[in-house]
């Protein structure tokens, strides 16, 4: 354990409270007001139990931070509400809980690359690349003479992941999306 001041808490890292209990920081957000003490509100998802709370630090307010081992894993299946992973230097196998991989879920694909968390042997938090590429297999047909300054348009994609696509993109294009939020950044250069 170690302690850090509360502006410095990123997604992923895993805190210690007074209570003793760890959290897993869901978010951190820094506020500046023009009068009045900065704050870090902080979403954090207990780790024995999974409820989610929402705790105010002063910025420069101490936190205990807990030690985590962060190494990247292979995905290999998913198994009942679990998903399995295994370490590519090790070989050895984790089992990841459906909610610790969270609504990310839905873009793992065979042997992807994710980052997991890991503190005393169990799984707390996991992260998915920030792009993923995948095929739009549904969207409405591209249409000649339309401008690029059209707006975008609804597809769905190979996982069943619905986004909106540039009006020159149709069906069986590969593109680039963001894990985050499922938006458009680019075709694939594939």
């Amino acid at each position: 354990m170690t302690k850090v001041i509360a502006s410095s808490l990123r997604k992923g890292n895993v805190v210690q409270t007074d209570d003793g209990k760890l959290y897993v920081v869901l978010s951190a957000e820094n506020f500046h007001p023009g009068k009045g003490t900065p704050t870090t509100q902080v979403e954090m998802r207990r780790i024995a139990d999974g409820v989610k709370v929402s705790e105010r630090y002063k910025t420069t307010e101490q936190v205990e931070r807990a030690y985590v081992d962060e190494r990247p894993y292979n995905y290999l299946y998913q198994d009942g509400a679990n998903f399995v992973f295994m370490d590519p230097e090790t070989y050895e196998q984790v089992s990841v809980p459906s909610d610790v991989i969270g609504d990310g879920a839905v873009y793992l694909t065979e042997n992807m690359e994710i980052t997991v968390s890991m503190h005393n042997g169990v799984a707390i938090s996991a992260e998915l690349p920030a792009r993923v590429t995948l095929e739009i297999v549904e969207t409405e047909p591209t249409m000649k003479g339309r401008t690029a300054a059209a707006s975008f348009k609804p597809a769905v994609l190979s996982n069943g992941v619905r986004t909106l696509v540039p009006p020159h993109i149709g069906v069986g294009t590969r593109i680039v999306i963001m894990t985050a939020d499922a938006s458009y950044v680019e075709r694939a250069k594939d």
